[in-house]
């Protein structure tokens, strides 16, 4: 009679165990199968993510493709360059490549190390007080600079005057907008070796594009 019980008992247990065996098999079958879903759809989420972005980035030419430059290469030390135009004086002066005394002879010097005219920062022009600019103490602020190049016109507006001391270096010094700064020996009466300088800070108003 015992041994009955005993095997009634160990039937089940035996039950009771397949049973426990068959729930945590299906639970782990059903937790693996919705962390499978969520993790597919995540990864291919993220794919499409990706492949939308690679997409633009191929589709959308970089900024500096877009802009064309205005000069197709740099000019020649001492070529001639273009013209500045001065309304308020009448005066239209030929500009060359460079501020050595060569240039500064014939004309108004382009320092060779700041951008050419039209282009974006600090385009730096320069002449004697007493040959190109002698009535440039004239010009002032509101009044209108346009340069012609081979680029095409480009039309700036006095911002600024500003008298520095010989040695400054401030004035061609990089600028986040189209500049033309235009410098030259002060005071204009000066005798001898000046020693300060006569500076005109204009920003580019409007452009033709040759």
């Amino acid at each position: 009679m015992e041994r009955i019980n005993n095997k009634g008992i160990n039937r089940k247990m035996r039950l009771i165990l397949l049973s426990f065996t068959i729930a945590v098999v299906g639970f782990g079958l059903w937790f693996s199968g919705t962390n499978i879903y969520k993790f597919a759809k995540g990864y291919f989420a993220y794919k499409t993510q990706s492949s939308n972005i690679e997409v633009k980035a191929t589709t959308q030419p970089r900024k500096e493709e877009t802009e064309e430059a205005l000069y197709p290469s740099l000019p020649k030390m001492g070529e001639e360059i273009g013209e500045l135009y001065i309304p308020k004086l009448n005066a239209t002066l030929p500009i060359y490549h460079g501020t050595n005394e060569d240039e500064l002879e014939k004309g108004v010097g382009h320092f060779a190390e700041s951008v050419l005219p039209g282009e974006n920062d600090n385009s730096v022009l320069s002449g004697h007080r007493d040959t190109v600019f002698r009535k440039l103490g004239e010009v002032g602020e509101g009044d209108v600079l346009i340069v012609r190049t081979s680029a095409g016109e480009f039309t700036y507006k006095v911002n600024k005057v500003r008298i520095v001391d010989e040695d400054d270096r401030t004035v061609i010094v990089p600028k986040p907008r189209a500049t033309l700064t235009v410098s030259t020996c002060y005071p204009f009466n000066y005798i001898g070796s000046a020693p300060e300088r006569y500076i005109l800070v204009a920003y580019l108003t409007s452009k033709t594009v040759s």
